[in-house]
């Protein structure tokens, strides 16, 4: 990993803005596909299914299979997604809004009604490495928000995905993959239910696609590589180096960076990394590219610094730090809180905003599969008592037929 110090400006600024840079030959053939999908339904998704998965089969798993993979994944494993199933779902229960029912004044009524989506699609990539746990953390908060279908979309599924389906609660199971899948999620075929949402992360096709239908389907957010900030002036550097290194190995394009004031520790770490780093494989790959580590000159520019990257996964020193950092997918603290341990079992969610899109919202959770509205009720009281505003208010926007509707009542016997 390189080192720079801050007063490398332009280094520093190109670290924290990243490579945002559009591909468009994705983002055409991806348009592409999920525009022949929409048009022609299971055919067309048979058909890229077959050229860019080279699978042919049965688009839905029976629900033997799930029982099946359930048999054939490890004891250890299987316990390990109970304990995981266990503890989002805990969690997920908190997140959950509230209904309630206000009265502002007599005969002035507002009610607030959460009430589940009908139908979600989770996406469970199918790449490099089979994932079990990005299935539990989408579905199993959807099943605490109430979601009666839950439709899990994923290519080439493991044995320990389809028992984490099992666990996890999920309605139906589609072995397909791709900007097809998630055009037939968005817009149904068939064979195939449309869903109300999308979430769960993908590949540069799968994101493209997302992006071009969260017009028509809701989605959670726009994902891209994954990436972590550590910040630490106390840590240990084997630890720190394995963090840095457990995140590099999701992706050639993932990002790893250690922040610290402390420039022995900046060089300790660089050495643990390079004595734990493998031969060759993603985690090599990804931090020669877009890892780094940067010396600051004190805390507050660390915390600067924190604040401007808005990472997906943020590890810092203490709890006294948290209150400064006003931006992050997740927080863990203290050398303790292994980032890893998030990806599984602490609870949290780990589907998270990338790419510094933490500015403006958190991870996915239960609150993200219900609909929030309101039930208004007036009495001739309530009207009454707040005519003059609505009046005042309508003929300063010039909408004389909003007033109108409320003198017309008013003045009613």
């Amino acid at each position: 990993m390189r080192v720079i110090h801050s007063s490398e400006q332009r280094a520093v600024d190109r670290l924290v803005m990243r490579d945002q840079a559009r591909d468009l030959q994705v983002e055409t053939t991806a348009a592409r596909i999920v525009g022949d999908v929409r048009r022609r339904g299971d055919a067309a998704l048979r058909q890229w299914t077959r050229a860019l998965d080279r699978f042919s089969g049965p688009f839905e798993i029976e629900p033997s299979a799930l029982h099946q993979g359930w048999a054939a994944t490890p004891r250890g494993v299987r316990q390990a997604i109970k304990v995981a199933v266990r503890h989002i779902r805990r969690v997920a229960e908190r997140q959950l809004p509230k209904s309630f029912t206000i009265e502002l004044r007599r005969g002035l009524q507002i009610e607030q009604r959460v009430e589940p989506l009908a139908r979600v699609g989770c996406y469970v990539p199918g790449g490099r490495y089979p994932l079990p746990s990005t299935l539990l953390m989408t579905a199993v908060p959807a099943q605490t928000a109430g979601v009666q279908e839950i439709v899990v979309a994923c290519p080439r599924p493991a044995p320990a995905v389809l028992c984490a389906a099992l666990e996890a609660g999920a309605t139906r199971v589609l072995q397909i993959g791709g900007a097809q899948a998630v055009a037939a999620l968005a817009y149904g075929t068939k064979s195939i239910p449309r869903v109300d949402k999308i979430v769960g992360p993908g590949n540069a096709w799968v994101a493209a696609a997302k992006a071009l239908v969260s017009a028509d389907c809701a989605i959670d957010f726009h994902a891209g590589p994954t990436e972590i900030v550590i910040w630490s002036d106390h840590g240990r550097p084997e630890w720190i180096a394995a963090d840095l290194i457990a995140q590099a190995e999701h992706d050639p394009a993932a990002r790893a960076v250690f922040i610290t004031t402390r420039s022995r520790l900046a060089g300790r770490v660089a050495e643990a990394v390079k004595a734990r780093l493998p031969a060759a494989g993603p985690a090599r790959a990804s931090l020669a590219r877009n890892g780094a580590i940067v010396v600051v000159p004190s805390r507050a520019a660390a915390i600067e610094l924190v604040n401007r990257f808005a990472p997906e996964h943020l590890v810092c020193d203490r709890a006294s730090d948290v209150a400064q950092l006003r931006a992050a997918g997740t927080i863990f603290v203290g050398s303790w809180s292994a980032q890893a341990a998030g990806d599984y079992c602490t609870g949290s969610n780990h589907v998270l905003p990338t790419g510094g899109s933490a500015r403006f919202r958190g991870g996915l959770n239960a609150a993200d599969f219900v609909r929030v509205f309101t039930v208004q009720t007036l009495t001739r009281t309530g009207l009454q008592a707040i005519a003059p505003s609505v009046i005042a208010l309508a003929e300063a926007e010039g909408l004389d037929g909003h007033a109108e509707s409320i003198r017309i009542r008013i003045g009613s016997k």
